[in-house]
């Protein structure tokens, strides 16, 4: 029986590539280049299915020049490099890799989190630079996360994990908002409170943004939701980029609107506000917050189990759309 054609868009993990040759005729980026647009149309003729990231982006251009494309599986719980709409319409399956990744993430978001409250990356550049020469009482003094108040805007399973290890890990009051009310259960397993928007931005110690992108959350943090914030509050951002304005951002971050900011996401990423890198005050990072090799391992197996449960059963495992 003939395989059908697989392109796998970035390098992945040899146990992965080698289970994915067995089911699949594979063309293999193999030196891990970022396509552009055209190039990915012309590697994706005559292909079934595409094992894609982040940085690869399916749209309408894309389906109407590659009509055979039946599944797309994303190495990701998010999906905003997928327009589904589209995808529904030219009949393409899109998939993603929930679970997997939300205990990683919520370690990563809380460290983040901390980094930016007690100014860890801050410190750290100014004794590498020798600047250190004796101690003071006050130096480096940052905000406490034992005992504050802990916000969360997005109340998916890493807002509701990041939630736990605030409230059980470090005695926070936990407050949120989601889309809807967690159902009561949930709500007392992570001891949070249900806030409006505007309470959860007033009331937040530490903000951290879990919620997915998409247009009507774009720019939700922006400059009139920084001066609503605590003037001694962090913001940490592990969602997607373009849901805080970077711009409005670096303004609040230079004249104190907040205190501080941690952030791994990022507007046009990986290219980046230039102005965030003169900033003290913010910790950056690039885009690793599930980056554990256990983690990056299982949402690349997650995602080669849908192309292969797609194919042999006709029904993937973590499908984002219905045909």
């Amino acid at each position: 029986m003939t395989k059908p054609k697989l392109l796998i868009s970035r390098k992945i993990y040899d146990q992965v590539l080698t289970q994915l040759n067995d089911h699949f005729d594979v063309e293999y980026n193999a030196g891990d280049v970022v396509y552009s647009k055209e190039e990915l149309i012309k590697k994706l003729q005559g292909k079934s299915a595409v094992m894609t990231t982040g940085t690869e982006r399916i749209d309408k251009t894309v389906l109407v020049a590659c009509p055979e494309l039946k599944i797309c599986a994303n190495i990701a719980v998010g999906y905003n490099n997928f327009d589904v709409s589209s995808m529904t319409a030219h009949g393409v399956l899109a998939t993603n890799t929930p679970d997997v990744l939300t205990e990683t993430t919520a370690d990563f978001g809380f460290a983040l989190m901390m980094a930016a409250a007690r100014r860890i990356s801050e410190s750290e550049h100014y004794l590498r630079k020798g600047f250190w020469t004796k101690w003071s009482l006050d130096m480096f003094t940052g905000a406490d996360v034992h005992s504050s108040t802990l916000g969360i805007l997005g109340m998916g399973r890493i807002g509701q994990a990041v939630a736990k290890r605030g409230a059980h890990g470090f005695g926070m009051n936990v407050i949120y908002h989601n889309r809807s009310k967690l159902s009561d259960p949930l709500e007392q397993a992570c001891k949070a409170r249900y806030v409006s928007k505007e309470e959860l931005l007033r009331q937040s110690d530490h903000l951290v943004l879990v919620l997915p992108y998409t247009q009507e959350v774009h720019h939700c943090i922006a400059e009139k939701e920084l001066g609503m914030m605590k003037r001694t509050a962090t913001l940490t951002n592990i969602a997607r980029g373009g849901i805080v304005d970077d711009a409005a951002l670096v303004k609040a971050l230079r004249s104190g609107v907040i205190a501080a900011a941690g952030l791994d996401v990022f507007e046009n990423e990986p290219q980046l506000n230039p102005d965030l890198l003169g900033l003290s005050n913010v910790v950056l990072t690039p885009h690793i917050a599930s980056s554990s090799t256990k983690t990056r391992t299982a949402m690349a197996q997650l995602a080669a189990d849908n192309l292969i449960a797609f194919f042999k059963h006709g029904k993937a495992l973590n499908p984002i759309n219905q045909l």
